[in-house]
């Protein structure tokens, strides 16, 4: 089974604390791909440290405050070597502050270990008062929960927020598509809002295709399938949440699954029970990792010209639930959120509504 770790690029030397770290994300079932990008997040620090020199596990104040500042003003490697006329490309803010999170929640870490001193946490946060409170968020009798700890080395900047696509930009992305295996994972994650964890952990018998699923001992009717939180993937796929839950599919999504049924027997890939499987790569067969699934993802985003991510479907299928009156309680319990607040990113508003809305308020203003 695959395991993140981080060594030294010369020696290949373990870096046994960091790789302890990553130890402890699996040990809390976090997805393989929080793992490998944390993974990568750490060596960019060590690799910081290492090039001072400054000791990792005592970084001081000036330290931390000059990765944060190196992050967005060092230039990131090309991509390729077809350099051209590309412009330097540089972090953003937002990347900044993922970064610094995973240094911060690894110097704690090391603290709770022994091998980080106890004044080093106490650089990373500092108390804020919140004068306005979250959604949800209880302050507590006579207000004495509204001191919290924030993160101390965070810019501050404008969250665009999470993007989702327009049902004109999901069907050129499976027009782009070069399989039915590919067709059918981007339908399916347009049509059901699964996150990609959920979808690439998907085994055969999850998915109840029939009118009536009676004859496999499931009472639910109708096409559909199950998510199902499983630790023993061998690919590592996470469904997110713990609790299993059912999502209903259209009889379109059934018909693309019926052709990428036939292009895995075609290419020899009939075996296994996992649903997403390796088709024109050795080994054949064999369940589709995160970075396989990334990389498709990444060519259609190049072959469209804009931006192309998994969980940006599940934010356009949420989306349309709700421009279509469908009850929030719905699409909460569609998305397996145990929250209603986690619902509050997942409503995008389009320039359409904004128009429609403020004609509307002119069309009462005609009417009095």
């Amino acid at each position: 089974m695959e395991r993140w770790v981080v060594a030294d690029a010369l020696t290949y030397a373990l870096h046994h604390e960091a790789t302890a770290y990553l130890a402890s994300l699996r040990s809390k079932d976090r997805s393989p791909n929080t793992e490998r990008v944390y993974a990568g997040r750490l060596a960019l620090y060590l690799n910081y440290c290492a090039a001072r020199p400054m000791e990792w596990a005592t970084p001081g104040f000036l330290g931390l405050s000059g990765l944060q500042q190196w992050l967005i003003n060092e230039p990131l490697p090309l991509r390729s070597r077809r350099t051209g006329g590309a412009r330097p490309r540089n972090r953003s803010k937002g990347t900044a502050n993922a970064v610094m999170t995973v240094v911060s929640d690894f110097l704690r870490f090391g603290a709770a270990h022994g091998w980080v001193s106890p004044s080093t946490v106490a650089l990373l946060s500092e108390p804020k008062t919140l004068f306005c409170l979250p959604p949800g968020y209880d302050p507590g009798e006579d207000g004495r929960l509204r001191t919290v700890d924030t993160a101390s080395f965070r810019f501050a900047f404008t969250d665009p927020g999470y993007q989702d696509l327009s049902p004109e930009q999901i069907a050129r992305m499976l027009a782009l598509a070069g399989s039915a295996r590919d067709r059918f994972l981007i339908a399916l994650l347009a049509c059901t809002g699964l996150r990609i964890g959920e979808a690439l952990g998907l085994h055969r018998s999850d998915l109840h295709l029939l009118a009536s699923s009676r004859a496999l001992g499931c009472g639910t009717e109708g096409p559909h399938l199950h998510v199902r939180h499983r630790t023993d993937n061998p690919n590592r796929a996470l469904a997110k949440s713990r609790s299993p839950r059912i999502v209903p599919v259209t009889a379109d999504l059934t018909s693309l699954y019926t052709d990428y049924q036939y292009e895995r027997h075609t290419a020899g890939a009939d075996g296994g029970d996992m649903v997403f499987v390796n088709l024109f790569r050795p080994p054949v067969g064999r369940p589709m990792s995160y970075p396989n699934t990334k990389g498709m993802f990444d060519r259609l985003a190049r072959e469209a010209d804009h931006p192309f991510r998994p969980h940006m479907l599940r934010h356009s299928a949420a989306t349309t639930w709700l421009r279509s009156g469908v009850d929030r309680d719905v699409v909460q319990r569609l998305l397996g959120h145990l929250s209603p607040l986690s619902m509050e990113r997942y409503r995008h508003v389009c320039d359409t509504e904004t128009r429609q809305a403020v004609e509307r308020v002119a069309t009462l203003r005609d009417l009095r």
